[in-house]
């Protein structure tokens, strides 16, 4: 089938009321697993590649013609995505590999420079007809998610939309990266709040932290894209861990590596029913 666009995926999911589920990979058997946990469930899906996994395979050109080359052999739409790059220059290779979008991220920078980075990359990458996805607020703060001033304020996160021109916002409302546990504290009145004030649609960073019946309030209050990293890597290790030691002379990679990687398509399959739940008109 071939690749589809990251922005025509997100779009589809808001109409029909369902969110879009994007999924880091960090090796061809995270992208493989997804692929074939998508397909199980006859669902799009968005193959996610972190700054931190480009830093780790040393660059970005082998692992994202990987997936893109996993993406077009698959059975269901896939877009392939470049998540949290600080580096325009990341960008900017991201664009001439053929990525489909990326997620610029300068919430550390203060609101001016933000909006100038923000806007700079926006206008290259509208260029080439690539989408982009920004964030506003500090996910998982460094002075903690429910400290002052971390979370994304619907005012100023609209004021920052119509300045940048990105086609979608993360936002802060009580998720952080990394979490091995699934107890996130979710303010769900703000999420309503950043739907009714912000124009496109809204990204869920840290989604791993969030229980399945806080994804499906988090989807119901008004959230369309869904990242999930670390939660899949726990079932991924979890599994090479459980074959070791079931197997401890086991030395062919494949035979690990195909242990995590079939674990972690049934977990895809299982998340994308519950992500693509239909949405909940609820009070915020």
């Amino acid at each position: 089938m071939p690749l589809t666009g990251t922005g025509d995926t997100v779009a589809a999911a808001a109409a029909a009321g369902h969110a879009a589920a994007a999924f880091n990979i960090i090796q061809i058997e995270h992208a493989e697993a997804v692929i074939t946990g998508a397909e199980a469930a006859n669902a799009p899906v968005i193959l996610q590649i972190s700054e931190n996994a480009v830093r780790y395979h040393g660059a970005l050109a082998p692992l994202a013609r990987a997936a893109l080359a996993a993406g077009e052999r698959a059975g269901v739409p896939v877009s392939v995505h470049l998540d949290h790059v600080t580096d325009p220059a990341l960008v900017g290779e991201a664009v001439e590999l053929g990525l489909h979008s990326v997620m610029f991220d300068a919430s550390t920078l203060d609101y001016a420079d933000n909006v100038k980075a923000t806007a700079d990359v926006v206008a290259r990458c509208h260029a080439a007809r690539v989408w982009v996805e920004a964030e506003l607020g500090e996910v998982g703060g460094k002075d903690g998610v429910h400290a002052p001033g971390v979370r994304t304020d619907p005012v100023e996160a609209a004021a920052y939309v119509a300045a940048t021109g990105v086609d979608a916002l993360a936002v802060a409302v009580g998720t952080s990266h990394a979490m091995l546990t699934r107890d996130a504290e979710l303010d769900y009145g703000l999420i309503g709040a950043l739907r009714r004030a912000v124009p496109v649609p809204l990204v869920l960073h840290g989604s791993s932290g969030v229980s399945d019946p806080g994804l499906v309030e988090a989807v119901g209050r008004g959230m369309t894209k869904i990242n999930i990293s670390t939660h899949l890597n726990n079932a991924f290790t979890a599994a090479v861990r459980d074959h070791l030691a079931a197997h401890p002379a086991t030395v062919d990679p494949r035979r690990y590596l195909g242990a995590g990687r079939a674990a972690v398509a049934t977990e895809v399959t299982r998340l994308l029913g519950i992500l693509r739940q239909d949405r909940q008109d609820r009070p915020a």
